[in-house]
């Protein structure tokens, strides 16, 4: 099938003038590239007329890599070179998964940054060496169609995804040779897809559960405009883990404790995967793995089978209630439900999210192929075959982005569910007398302390002109793009030296950490403002020390005699030790004392410098 454009006589456009975008949705279960035929999305089959090509790549000792469902026919004949679910290792390190017990079932190794290198027949290959096999499949569905290559790609990803794993996906699409045009919140492509071709309007809920992450966006849609008010999820969270919980309960009945044989462990979490499809029409399914030395046999019905995912169904919950609320709107005020990804197929799921909102869900679309369907419109419009403001889509940043200050303190520069592109700035200074460099640390999250936010990266500005502390001026700008991956700069005001550096964390951040960052900001709110409170006290007790200490190693004995001198040293003391401790109001009270005794030094300096300015000048050269 050919994708044709087909215009009325006299009105086709110029030849060549009409360009290719296609949209990929990168699935960990499924994934599919769409375009547009005749001003509609479409989904692209391969020549079997499949649409969906599953995301498995086989690597063999010689040749290319396999692709797609013959890889899922031979997993158990090859199990360490058939490699699944490999969107679970976008952005993570090692470290990572064993601190979350994630670690894949294949051979593997820490690379360069720690990142995940699993070892193959063709040799050690990254979850984004991987990823752009899938890419170039889809990319040739396109190619064998349109007859050239496509202009320009949109990729969709989780909304939550962090800057290591949406870095992550863009190096697959680079590597796989596609030229690039965003990367698209897959929420947000599905509202896309859905409010063009239904023409919804109101706070929209788009509820995406597939293979391997979960996502929960809270979107307004108006005449064409997509505000995402705010955004939710868990990128470790989907049906992957209902088949776990499958091949869990499977071990349990039959009296195993695990399935050392990896070809018996792919054949079993197979058949809990077809298991867990059977029973979204039925109401039992049965579960049948060769070991090799012995047949293994269980009947789960849809009782049970609902039972031992009613925990993971209601972990979605929690992060629907959390995207309401920085929405500020309730469950009952969403006007439109849209569910999204496969594993929304479970009766489970559905009822869940009815009961949750109050209303049905919509599934007008198949949940499979909505996110590539709104990819496609919107690379159609990055392409230039449609205006740009027929659609707006406006995603959001799901973490606050800031810069750790003196004291230890998280500076919120720019606040999580930030309309996106964005660009903030804000002015800071130095802390000492002279200084020429500034240290800037950059990080993500949401609490009031440093050490309890994610560090991003850290880099230098150097050549500030030498002044006073407080006078430089210091611009801190923060730049986040489309795709929500951050570039941070610097520059100094007054002679305009500057330093900017694009952030690339290590592999690392998950959706998990980021909800439970979320969780740690509000179960520690108050603690966090106490905390923040009491830091910016000690840093003014510094301050002031440190400036009193200058002023009396310069005037000291001569503008103080003893007493006066040893009164004042006696409360800077003070201030000393209580600066150590945690009583914020007893610190105050003492850098009140220590401002008070300080007056008359501070006055006796004043009239000094005064005076020493006048010395040998007449009234008119004052004036003047």
């Amino acid at each position: 099938m050919s994708l044709l454009q087909i215009s009325e006589p006299g009105q086709s456009p110029m030849p060549h003038a009409r360009k290719l975008g296609i949209g990929i949705d990168l699935g960990t279960t499924h994934s599919l590239v769409a375009a547009m035929r005749d001003e509609k999305p479409e989904t692209l089959p391969d020549a079997n007329g499949s649409h969906l090509l599953p995301s498995a790549v086989r690597y063999l000792p010689d040749g290319a890599p396999l692709v797609g469902a013959a890889v899922l026919a031979d997993a158990a004949l090859d199990p360490l070179n058939s490699l699944t679910s490999i969107k679970r290792l976008m952005g993570r390190g090692v470290a990572d998964l064993e601190a979350q017990k994630a670690l894949p079932a294949y051979e593997f190794s820490a690379g360069s940054g720690g990142m995940v290198l699993l070892h193959t027949a063709a040799g050690k290959r990254s979850p984004v060496e991987v990823s752009a096999e899938i890419l170039r499949e889809l990319a040739k569905r396109a190619v064998e169609q349109a007859g050239a290559m496509p202009d320009g790609v949109v990729v969709t990803v989780p909304a939550y995804f962090d800057d290591a794993q949406r870095q992550a996906t863009r190096d697959a699409v680079r590597l796989a040779g596609l030229p690039l045009l965003r990367l698209l919140n897959e929420p947000t492509a599905a509202a896309l897809a859905y409010g063009l071709d239904s023409g919804a309007e109101g706070l929209i809920a788009v509820y995406d559960l597939g293979g391997g992450t979960f996502d929960i966006s809270v979107l307004q849609l108006t005449r064409g405009v997509f505000e995402v008010l705010a955004t939710g999820g868990d990128s470790a969270l989907g049906g992957d883990d209902m088949d776990q919980a499958i091949v869990a309960w499977f071990l349990q009945q039959s009296g195993q404790t695990s399935l050392l044989d990896p070809a018996a462990r792919r054949r079993l979490l197979d058949a809990a995967r077809t298991a867990k499809q059977q029973l979204s029409t039925q109401d039992s399914a049965r579960i049948e793995v060769d070991c090799g030395d012995r047949q293994l046999v269980a009947e789960l019905s849809r009782a049970v089978f609902e039972e031992l995912i009613a925990p993971l169904v209601a972990r979605t919950l929690r992060s629907c209630q959390r995207a309401l609320r920085d929405a500020g709107a309730r469950p009952q005020e969403v006007d439109t439900v849209v569910l999204v990804g496969g594993a929304t197929r479970v009766p489970a799921v559905q009822a869940a999210v009815a009961d949750f909102f109050g209303k049905p869900p919509l599934a007008d679309l198949d949940p499979d192929r909505v996110v590539a369907l709104g990819a496609a419109i919107q690379a159609d419009v990055l392409v230039g075959n449609r205006r740009a403001d027929d659609t707006l889509l406006l995603d959001v940043i799901p973490l606050a982005l800031g810069l750790e200050t003196m004291g230890g303190l998280m500076e919120k520069i720019v606040p999580r569910n930030t309309t996106l592109p964005v660009t903030r700035a804000q002015d800071f200074t130095t802390y000492k007398d002279g200084q020429t460099a500034m240290s800037i640390h950059v990080l993500q999250g949401e609490r009031e302390l440093a050490t309890e936010c994610r560090s991003l990266a850290h880099f230098e500005l150097r050549g500030i002109p030498p002044m006073v502390a407080g006078a430089a001026r210091i611009r801190v700008t923060f730049q986040v793009d489309a795709d929500g991956l951050l570039e941070v700069s610097a520059r100094e005001q007054t002679q305009g030296v500057a330093a900017e550096i694009q952030v690339k964390p290590s592999y690392g951040l998950d959706e998990k950490q980021i909800a439970d960052m979320l969780q740690e900001s509000m179960a520690h709110a108050a603690e966090d403002v106490e905390q923040r409170a009491l830091r910016e006290q000690q840093v003014e007790a510094d301050q002031l020390l440190e400036s009193l200490a200058a002023a009396l190693a310069a005037d000291g004995e001569r503008l103080l005699d003893d007493a006066e001198r040893a009164a004042l040293e006696a409360e800077m003391d003070q201030l000393r030790q209580l600066r150590g401790g945690a009583d914020r109001d007893a610190l105050s009270v003492a850098a009140k004392r220590v401002g008070e005794a300080s007056g008359t030094f501070a006055q006796r300096r004043m009239d000094d410098s005064i005076r020493r300015a006048l010395a040998g000048r007449n009234i008119g050269e004052v004036e003047n």
